[in-house]
């Protein structure tokens, strides 16, 4: 059916939101995961309307089949699925998949006192078909997020000065290197990189590289030496929000030697702000290449 108006190639039409449970195989272990899938192909200025029901029976198959023989990871299912919209839509040129999932890992800031911390898992797959019947070419996209905690600098310094008012000994240079009271954040960072298909990253390595950017890692059980021993280590790295992102940009390039030029780096943090009405954000995006040589000079 030819579209009544309107004769627009159309670049995304599909399904988004659709849950479902996704088996992975980690290297340690097997984990369902909760996930969260968008499906889109192009739609030729020739049809109406895409053959939607396609894209929830290809999800279901992936999914049920996973339960038998688990995927090797999320982004590797999304690949899966872009390969195969194309080969369920004829017409369509481009196929790209979305996907998020809750991850737990277990941490601890002591070994005796260890939890499931939960992160959130990013995906993305994209396959592209060469007119006018070519090859099939797939990128891929892997990232993660990170919920951590920040100490504000600016506040720690200014705190200083007010207080050495009131305390003179805290002029001694010795006192120096004194963590000081400060205003903390939540922080949410966030880490996305566009892959070649033969490319693989570990997840976890990167929620360790985006932990390792912000002051302290923040943690479900904390007993009340621990709490202490946390907000002294985030203290201790008191960070702006575009420290985390440069610190991040910093780790990602030396940390991935596996991983080319080539690729893709999208980075984002947030800090929710306590003593503000507002919250604060960074973001970057340069190909690997490029953060490497601003890394190296």
């Amino acid at each position: 059916m030819e579209p009544t108006s309107g004769r627009f190639e159309l670049h995304q039409v599909g399904l988004s939101g659709i849950r479902k449970p996704l088996t992975i195989r980690r290297p340690d272990r097997v984990v369902t995961l909760t996930a969260t899938f968008d499906l889109t192909v192009d739609l030729p200025s020739t049809r109406k309307g895409s053959d939607l029901s396609r894209n929830a029976i290809l999800l279901a198959e992936v999914v049920d089949e996973t339960a038998v023989r688990p995927a090797s990871s999320l982004e590797s299912a999304c690949v899966a699925i872009a390969r195969e919209l194309l080969k369920r839509h004829k017409y369509a040129r481009t196929a790209k998949v979305d996907a998020s999932a809750e991850y737990f890992l277990r941490r601890g800031i002591v070994e005796e006192r260890t939890s499931f911390e939960d992160y959130t898992l990013l995906a993305a797959a994209q396959s592209t078909r060469a007119p006018p019947d070519g090859p099939v070419t797939v990128t891929k996209s892997i990232g993660a997020e990170a919920v951590g905690m920040t100490a504000c600098p600016c506040a720690m310094e200014t705190a200083r000065e007010a207080l050495s008012e009131e305390f003179p000994r805290l002029r001694d240079p010795s006192m120096k290197s004194m963590p000081m009271i400060t205003h903390n954040q939540r922080n949410r960072t966030r880490l996305l990189l566009d892959l070649p298909n033969d490319v693989e990253i570990e997840v976890d390595d990167l929620i360790d590289t985006i932990e390792a950017s912000q002051s302290s890692p923040t943690y479900a059980i904390l007993k009340r030496g621990d709490e202490a021993q946390m907000v002294i280590q985030a203290h201790r790295h008191p960070k702006f929000v575009e420290d985390v992102l440069r610190d991040l940009l910093r780790r990602v390039a030396t940390g991935f030697p596996n991983v080319p030029d080539t690729a893709f780096v999208r980075a984002s943090s947030v800090s929710e702000e306590s003593i503000h009405k507002y919250n604060v954000v960074a973001a970057h995006q340069a190909f690997l290449g490029e953060l490497r040589k601003t890394s190296a000079a």
